[in-house]
């Protein structure tokens, strides 16, 4: 599910089961593929974008054992903040290029869902149980750096400290899923 970004928070009871916030930054939308046949950085319209980012294909390759699907927010940092436009001309990157690209400007992949773990699909369960394998997968240290955990919160106080901290320019809070129950 795409995150909707909003400039205030929806009125409480929005939704039935209530809702989850995140912080939406400014990169692109990606999925990590990372199984034992194939790794993949794939944008939210296919494309491939394994060969701009050598890092996060690095990454996802030591995790071929866990058979994972991610789903984030793919970011290059810059000078303490995201910087959109060193994403961009990092996604043009190939080859030789790339490869530097990457030491220079490494990218992260801010990761809001689990789709998939131990070659088993997730996505007809309830959020909190993605959230809840996504959180283990960081706090075993399955999951570091270039991985992130995007943060989230279904408090309403924390979340309009989360929007109004930004993780950058365009960052907003976005309500990120229904809770199913």
């Amino acid at each position: 599910m795409l995150a909707e970004p909003w400039r205030d928070l929806p009125p409480e009871g929005a939704l039935p089961g209530g809702l989850v916030f995140e912080q939406k930054p400014d990169g692109f939308r990606a999925i990590v593929f990372a199984s034992s046949s194939h790794v993949m950085v794939q944008s939210r319209q296919g494309a491939d974008l394994t060969p701009a980012f050598p890092d996060l294909a690095a990454a996802a390759t030591a995790l071929r054992d866990e058979d994972l699907v991610l789903d984030g927010e793919l970011v290059v940092p810059l000078e303490g903040r995201l910087d959109f436009g060193e994403l961009q001309r990092r996604a043009r990157r190939r080859g030789r290029s790339a490869v530097q690209a990457a030491k220079d400007h490494p990218a992260y992949l801010i990761t809001f869902d689990v789709l998939q773990a131990a070659g088993s699909e997730l996505l007809k369960r309830p959020y909190r149980e993605r959230r809840a394998r996504l959180e283990d997968l960081f706090a075993n240290d399955t999951l570091a750096a270039p991985f992130t955990l995007c943060p989230a919160t279904a408090d309403r106080g924390t979340a309009a400290r989360l929007a109004r901290s930004g993780l950058g320019p365009g960052s907003r809070c976005a309500p990120a899923s229904p809770l199913k129950r």
